[in-house]
């Protein structure tokens, strides 16, 4: 196959592009803010698992809370009428019978008063630590907004630049011969290399060091002869740097 040198030049430049633009793909996948991010967010799901289950304590105290001073209340409602009726009384048995029991309600008032106090810790205790949890959620939500608009930036510079390097692309290719180009897609898309320097008898595209015959037919071709490597297969674009001429 032949074509114009100055046609297989450009396919070295094709190339820069074509590399540039698979290391900003790759670039895309593998940004450090990914990882950061994929990690934030991990950390703020365990947190949030963890805020739940305390959430769910605090409300439990509260129950808790919450029923011993209904219990109060009820207790205090007895007294009270207990102590009406001890006044109202004047039957012996009665007056015993209301005494005792007043004790007994005084005894469960104590008891409840404790209970309480206890239970009152207990909400405080579990809302003290539910709170840490919630500003450590909120600090790593911060951070997560902090990375994401981080790697926002970087994918939109990305995204720029990848535009830019498509137009070139296109104008570029628009100015090679169809065949030459055709054999240049068909040999990226096996190896990611299309084209490549021959340089100082080494091919640009594996790095492979020609020697013997396979010297000796590149610098037996002529200028406008496509010349392939023998291990890699990509079109070695000959120049002044080969140090054929």
């Amino acid at each position: 196959m032949k074509a114009p040198h100055s046609q297989q030049t450009k396919l070295l430049e094709l190339q820069q592009i074509d590399s540039r633009v698979d290391q900003l793909r790759h670039r895309e996948k593998n940004l450090p803010e990914n990882a950061a991010l994929a990690e934030a967010t991990a950390e703020r799901d365990t947190i949030n698992a963890r805020l739940a289950t305390e959430v769910g304590a605090v409300e439990d105290a509260q129950t808790e809370l919450n029923r011993l001073e209904s219990d109060a209340a009820t207790v205090a409602t007895r007294q009270q009428r207990d102590e009406q009726r001890l006044q109202q009384t004047s039957s012996v048995k009665d007056v015993a019978a209301l005494e005792a029991e007043l004790e007994s309600l005084k005894n469960r008032t104590s008891a409840l008063e404790d209970q309480q106090l206890e239970a009152m810790q207990s909400v405080e205790d579990a809302t003290a630590i539910a709170d840490a949890t919630r500003a450590e959620g909120e600090a790593i939500q911060q951070r997560i907004s902090e990375i994401t608009q981080s790697r926002t930036a970087a994918l939109d510079e990305m995204s720029g630049e990848l535009g830019t390097l498509a137009g070139a692309r296109t104008a570029l290719t628009e100015s090679i011969q169809d065949d030459l180009l055709e054999v240049y897609e068909k040999q990226r898309a096996k190896t990611g290399i299309g084209a490549a320097l021959f340089r100082r008898g080494t091919c640009g595209g594996c790095t492979m060091t020609l020697t013997g015959q396979d010297l000796a037919d590149v610098r037996a071709a002529e200028i406008d002869d496509v010349v392939r490597c023998p291990e890699c297969s990509c079109v070695v674009v000959r120049t002044e740097e080969s140090g054929l001429w």
